[in-house]
């Protein structure tokens, strides 16, 4: 098998495959799928659909056309067509960047997609300006692939696409579980055991839709790992705690409903936190810790680690964030509970 490109220019790129003898009768989509593997099978349908590839001179559109020794199949691949979502200068904070992806650090308060409540101002329109001619389409349009989300009120490491391959190679990670991601949160007192495990069934709650919940039944099995990395209080009856938490997989909202299941919500959490009302405060360090814990005006929840086997430099890149500013005000005002 041999795939070669005979054109490369502004009006796009000529792929050809030429099919061996293990190939023969193999169905079209699958052979081009192996003979270009920086495009998914997905993309290959599409291009049959629209015409793009040929056999001797003939369109061959049919997905389950039976490939024959020697065959000799071109594609048209097209330049990537601008996409929908505009680019707007939205000031990024790019941790790493190369030709395949991109990663940086979300802040707090930006929405990662374009939806019907912020057509615009999101993490995708950010990255269409900010990359550029380094976009090189994800499913032929000019986007960043975004394999992972982060709410919009949570801060951290979030990585993105540039072209199909990255796309494919981190897409097939996430679904595999050995994308490395932790995840820094403040809960409301803290759990019994110093490390463990919360596993269960996630799906829309049946009295809010705009809620994630814990079914008996139905939604989708969801595992959430934790450890304990520092109490803050009376050590019998912590006013507050720092959670590592570790993803085994990547449901909507995890971790903020297997936490508030484990009885011990995020502070901050409009959505799925509790009102606490705070102890009557005895010296001024308890003021301080409990005013601000009570003021925290978002989820406290950061991705402070990301880490994957990079697609084309074939070696494991990992990254840490440090907290951002109001997180790390609110750490050191809980550390004030500990004499800290």
């Amino acid at each position: 098998m041999s795939a070669e490109d005979t054109k490369n220019s502004v009006d796009g790129t000529i792929r050809r495959a030429v099919a061996e003898e293990s190939h023969a009768g193999w169905r079209l989509d699958r052979f081009l799928t192996t003979a270009l593997p920086e495009f998914s099978r997905a993309r290959l349908q599409q291009l049959l659909g629209e015409g793009a590839v040929t056999r001797a001179g003939a369109k061959v559109k049919d997905p389950n056309h039976r490939v024959k020794a020697g065959d000799a199949y071109m594609v048209a691949v097209p330049p990537a067509r601008p996409t929908r979502p505009q680019g707007q200068d939205i000031p990024l904070a790019v941790v790493y960047e190369d030709k395949d992806l991109i990663v940086i650090e979300k802040p707090a308060g930006l929405v990662v997609h374009p939806a019907a409540g912020n057509p615009d101002g999101t993490l995708v329109n950010a990255l269409i300006a900010h990359c550029g001619e380094s976009l090189k389409g994800i499913g032929g349009e000019a986007r960043p692939g975004i394999v992972h989300r982060l709410d919009k009120d949570t801060s951290g490491l979030l990585v993105a696409a540039k072209n199909e391959r990255a796309m494919m190679s981190l897409a097939k990670q996430f679904a595999n579980h050995t994308i490395e991601r932790a995840y820094h949160a403040l809960v409301w007192g803290a759990p019994r055991a110093a490390a463990g495990s919360v596993e269960s069934q996630i799906g829309r709650s049946p009295f809010d839709r705009k809620r994630m919940a814990v079914l008996r039944s139905g939604g989708k099995t969801a595992r959430t790992n934790y450890k304990v990395l520092e109490k803050f209080g009376p050590p019998e009856r912590p006013f507050a705690s720092l959670i590592e938490c570790r993803l085994q997989t990547g449901r909507t909202h995890q971790i903020r409903v297997h936490l508030t299941h484990l009885g011990h919500p995020l502070i901050g959490d409009p959505q799925y936190g509790r009102t606490r009302q705070p102890p009557r405060a005895r010296t001024p360090q308890e003021e301080v810790a409990y005013q601000a814990a009570a003021g925290f005006s978002r989820q406290a929840l950061h991705a402070a680690i990301l880490g994957f086997h990079h697609p084309s430099l074939h070696k494991t890149l990992r990254f840490q964030s440090p907290w951002p500013a109001d997180f790390a005000v609110l750490v050191a005002a809980l550390r004030g509970l500990n004499g800290d």
